[in-house]
């Protein structure tokens, strides 16, 4: 696979913070790569760094093959960011925003058409011409997307694009990303909804403390997760005071009559669980299973990464 980002031991320090720590990692063209970690993790660094807005101390990042210090133009006009701040020009209407961010790239009128079409993708027809002032904050992040987009670049970087945005937003955005993925973009998202990344990412790395701690296929990271993959979650008629020793440190949680239990990925039977739970006397009335999910590998990581 053809390499869209290619990241190669990138270090990045401030007065009192090393917020990156050598940092390896390449992203295929084409893929939808999931780039987490808790807050102060280097995300938001390891951006700045990509678009042009910080230098690495350090190491190399390289866009579509140009490097972003040294071919700056050329890596600049490959890449979209979509940031996590609502920044806009108060004086300017939609149409212009995008129109003056298409000048950065050397685009004049003849963009008009794909500016267009961005406005009726994004659902911003009908507010082309009102003023950046006017518009709701789920509505600038629409148009932070359609800028990011104006120049047709073939890396989006996608920084939490849904924080702080309702439900019918949230479609509305990842419908019309997951169409740019189908198309070929390259998409690369940060998020603290984990349901997302697992849903959309084909590819994901952690980040912790600077340094990638896991970086693997999702499906991959899933399967070598904590536990079997499995969490057994238990309703008994009373509330649950005693767990049978051999048991205890599979408990993740425990309230009142609930009873959750993460089960080791090859030593442990539902069944056999179930039988020591009846033999020490709590009266199952009702059961549920459930995969883990990225949220709990995630957990798994960076807890042990802080240990």
């Amino acid at each position: 696979m053809t390499t869209a980002v290619s990241v190669q031991g990138v270090i990045k320090g401030y007065p009192g913070v090393q917020a990156l720590q050598g940092v390896d990692l390449a992203i295929g063209q084409g893929e939808f790569f999931g780039l987490l970690g808790p807050n102060g993790a280097g995300k938001s660094t390891l951006i700045n760094i990509m678009a042009g807005l910080s230098r690495a101390d350090s190491g190399r990042v390289a866009v579509m093959g140009h490097d972003v210090v040294a071919d700056y133009r050329a890596a600049r006009r490959n890449l979209g960011v979509v940031p996590q701040e609502l920044v806009f020009d108060p004086f300017f209407t939609v149409r212009e925003t995008l129109r003056i961010q298409g000048g950065y790239f050397g685009l004049g009128r003849e963009n008009d058409a794909w500016i267009d079409e961005l406005l009726a993708e994004l659902k911003l027809t009908d507010r082309a011409d009102s003023n950046m002032r006017s518009l709701s904050g789920g509505m600038k992040r629409r148009v932070l997307i359609a800028q990011a987009l104006v120049h047709r670049p073939p890396v989006l970087v996608l920084d939490e694009p849904t924080a702080g945005v309702d439900v019918e937003l949230r479609k509305l955005l990842w419908g019309f990303i997951q169409r740019l993925h189908r198309q070929g973009h390259t998409i690369i998202l940060t998020t603290h909804y984990l349901e997302e990344a697992e849903s959309l990412c084909d590819r994901i790395a952690i980040l912790d403390h600077g340094r990638i701690i896991a970086l693997d296929s999702k499906q991959a990271l899933l399967e070598g997760g904590p536990g079997r993959g499995v969490r057994l979650r238990v309703i008994a008629r009373a509330e649950v005071s005693d767990v049978p020793d051999a048991l205890a440190g599979k408990v993740v949680k425990r309230a009142g009559n609930m009873l959750e239990l993460a089960l080791d990925k090859t030593a442990d039977s539902i069944v056999a669980v179930l039988n020591e739970l009846q033999s020490s006397g709590i009266e199952i009335v009702d059961l549920h299973t459930e995969r883990a999910g990225l949220e709990d590998v995630f957990i798994n990581l960076t807890s042990r990464e802080a240990r």
